[in-house]
């Protein structure tokens, strides 16, 4: 396989905080995209929740002058990611194109993976997925159901991006900028999540990345994450200290 059909890609996510308003769409669009189990009251209760990304609320300030402040989370995809050397299965990798990988088949769900990521983005499935007759035919036929006992998390919503490049290939061209979209991404009200391609300089996430306010979150642990983060601006403050998230 050539370089032009293969590798010439970097897939990641630049997260502006500063347009975040917590209102949960990336997450709800997250849910139904990729066929996460619901979460009843008995798995909350439980601390048996999935999901593959949340918004995390913190305040920023002293009452009665603290503001909240909100934070996408999701898996940072990294590239020294701390889940991969861990598993005896190799069930999760890191590919040529950025993506932390998370092969189901391999799993025997050790849960190593999960205890070794920072970002506590990896969950374990309890329990055989069970969906109420008038929302099975919401799932989505791109994505597997996983099973009870494998450990899930955030793909980047690779099956849109095999599709963009099946057609792109197949066409004969290559893949434009903003095609391949996540579903957080596409469900953004206001474009506080962006994809695209790293590698790319002219992309609209590799002109972001280079912006003055861009960080990562838990940069101490070296992980080398593919999802940026652009911290909150402040009318206070020239750039407030969105980065109170990055140690949190």
């Amino acid at each position: 396989m050539t370089t032009a059909e293969f590798g010439t890609h970097n897939w990641g996510m630049v997260v502006d905080v500063d347009k975040c308003i917590g209102c949960n769409a990336c997450v709800i669009a997250c849910q139904a995209e990729n066929n996460i189990p619901i979460n009843t009251q008995d798995r909350v209760e439980r601390a048996r929740s999935i999901s593959w990304i949340r918004v995390e609320r913190y305040w920023e300030g002293d009452f009665p002058d603290a503001k909240a402040r909100f934070i996408p989370i999701m898996c940072q995809h990294c590239e020294n990611a701390p889940c991969e050397p861990v598993c005896p299965v190799y069930a999760t990798y890191h590919n040529s194109e950025g993506l932390n990988v998370q092969v189901y088949n391999r799993c025997v769900g050790t849960r190593y993976c999960a205890n070794g990521c920072p970002y506590i983005v990896r969950f374990f499935n309890y329990w055989e997925p069970v969906w109420p007759e008038s929302l099975r035919n919401h799932l989505n036929p791109d994505v597997t159901v996983r099973s009870r006992g494998i450990m899930e998390k955030c793909s980047f919503c690779v099956h849109r991006i095999r599709r963009e490049s099946r057609n792109a290939r197949s066409a004969g061209v290559e893949i434009a900028d903003g095609a391949v979209q996540t579903a957080c991404s596409s469900a953004c009200p206001t474009s506080a999540l962006n994809f695209g391609n790293f590698n790319d300089p002219d992309s609209k996430v590799s002109k972001m990345k280079d912006d003055k306010r861009h960080y990562t979150l838990l940069d101490q642990f070296g992980t080398d994450p593919n999802v940026i983060y652009l911290a909150k601006i402040d009318a206070d403050k020239k750039i407030s200290a969105g980065e109170a998230a990055t140690h949190g």
